[in-house]
């Protein structure tokens, strides 16, 4: 299943026009209704990989991205499965009160659920009365200015905070920096890379004169905030690139690709990137002793080409 990465921002932020830029799903602003859509993750390596093996389709690793309308506590509630935050802002001071709205969000969610806790432990089931005290605790901390984040008990696994999650934070504008542009912000304008989306990228690379994609960028600082690493999967019928947390082994590549493979994995012939092409083959990465086998405990590196075998 892809990462998921929901988009936050104030009315008018131009959270619905990163959406359309990044996925080009062409949904209304307006419309007041979550947007789902995938946003590909660009990687100059994928076309390398895919020329060896004279691939006939090439498929990009993606992200899937949410966009929901509005930033009320119930409606910020629906992300809090994703992976990681995108906040769309216009300056600083925006960031400094979207927080506020995600804090706010998280503080009535944990009280949501001390309340549903509190009848639940009337049974006297110690584990719940327990529960009621840590959530009473973190009650206390958020209400007197503190943060989930900066909380020192341990937070129950089922909240799924949003102040907790990374963030990657945008700036929707043009021209050059500002005093108040907030140091760690990507400054992209939003409304033009909405509309390169509508050229083809042969159009779109010349506008750009070369330059890379601003979007490109933004999905890179997504990459690194959830600290991602690419591996590939190359054949004839179809190359494509995959994505996983850094630190995952062979068994959650088989996973990631299907989980029959994961299931039937026997072993994984493994080529780094850079070999294969200069190789320009597997046939001859293997005769130079470039490819290797590993088993399901291996973990994956950046980069890698994985052939799994298996049997179902």
């Amino acid at each position: 299943m892809a990462l998921e990465v929901g988009i936050v921002g104030l009315a008018g932020a131009g959270k619905t026009t990163l959406f359309n830029a990044l996925t080009r799903a062409g949904a209304q602003g307006h419309e007041r209704k979550e947007h789902v859509g995938m946003a590909p993750i660009a990687d100059e390596r994928l076309p390398q990989v895919a020329a060896i093996e004279h691939a006939r389709k090439v498929t990009p690793a993606t992200i899937r991205v949410v966009d929901v309308p509005g930033t009320g506590p119930q409606l910020l509630g629906n992300l809090r499965q994703v992976d990681a935050l995108l906040m769309v802002v216009r300056n600083s001071a925006q960031i400094e009160e979207l927080r506020l709205e995600l804090l706010v969000a998280d503080r009535d969610h944990v009280e949501r659920r001390l309340e549903r806790v509190r009848g639940q432990a009337k049974s006297g089931d110690p584990k719940l009365r327990a529960q009621v005290e840590e959530l009473e605790r973190l009650l206390a901390h958020v209400e007197g200015g503190g943060t989930l984040a900066g909380y020192a008990g341990g937070l129950p696994p089922e909240l799924d905070p949003l102040t907790t999650k990374p963030q990657v934070v945008v700036e929707n504008g043009t021209g050059t920096a500002t005093g108040d542009r907030p140091g760690s912000s990507l400054r992209v304008d939003l409304g033009l890379e909405e509309e390169l989306t509508q050229l083809s990228e042969e159009e779109a690379a010349e506008f750009r004169d070369g330059g890379r994609s601003a979007l490109d960028e933004v999905v890179e600082a997504l990459k690194d905030a959830l600290d991602l690493i690419t591996f590939f999967t190359a054949g004839e019928k179809e190359t494509r690139a995959w994505t996983l947390r850094r630190g995952q082994t062979a068994l959650d590549a088989a996973e990631a690709i299907h989980s029959d493979i994961a299931r039937g994995f026997i072993r994984c012939e493994v080529i780094r990137w850079s070999d294969l092409v200069e190789c320009g083959s597997r046939a001859e990465a293997a005769k130079r002793g470039l490819q290797r086998l590993e088993g399901k405990e291996y973990v994956v590196e950046d980069g890698d080409v994985l052939n799994i075998r298996f049997n179902v």
